[in-house]
């Protein structure tokens, strides 16, 4: 019997230490945005922000005439109230007094935000990590892990479909890969 029970407590030990699946960027966004983006053009990268000057309000937001899919806030209902772990880079808006982020896009690709577009809004996640992460680099991958919502979100910057509560965040490791 105490056998058994340690067998069971070593088990439950580890399974609450174990990190979530991998949810892949994709999984936000419908099929049909998927087949839509598999069929859009290259997209023109040319733009006054396309060289870091961002001058007016909302500036990396989307421009108009881009393919309808580049705007898309169409989100899978069955990712609303799921604990995921998503990885991807921070795109930082507000710090604590220490300077660590505690507000932060994360977005599936380094530079997702100062290149111009954007990725559509359901691929953008508005990460609330109150713990705060300092970073050091905006090209760092992150592994994020909480409860996704299916949340619109706009600011200045950009607009997002999803919104996390994180519980965890860290950078992405060696071992990871």
């Amino acid at each position: 019997m105490r056998r058994f029970f340690l067998i069971t407590l070593m088990l439950c030990s580890s399974l609450a230490n174990a990190e979530l699946p991998e949810t892949d960027w994709l999984d936000l966004m419908p099929k049909s945005d998927q087949k839509a983006l598999e069929l859009m053009p290259e997209i023109d990268h040319n733009s006054p922000e396309a060289d870091g000057t961002f001058t007016g309000k909302g500036g990396l937001k989307q421009s108009k005439g881009l393919p309808a899919v580049m705007y898309s806030n169409k989100t899978v209902p069955g990712m609303n109230g799921k604990d995921i772990r998503l990885g991807g880079y921070p795109v930082p808006l507000e710090a604590d007094a220490k300077g660590h982020s505690t507000l932060f896009f994360l977005v599936p690709y380094p530079g997702a935000c100062i290149h111009v577009p954007p990725p559509p809004p359901n691929q953008l996640v508005l990460v609330r990590y109150p713990h705060g992460l300092k970073l050091d680099d905006i090209y760092t991958p992150l592994w994020v892990m909480g409860n996704l919502k299916v949340e619109k979100v706009s600011n200045d910057l950009a607009d997002a479909a999803y919104a996390m509560d994180a519980s965890t965040v860290r950078i992405v490791n060696d071992a990871d890969l």
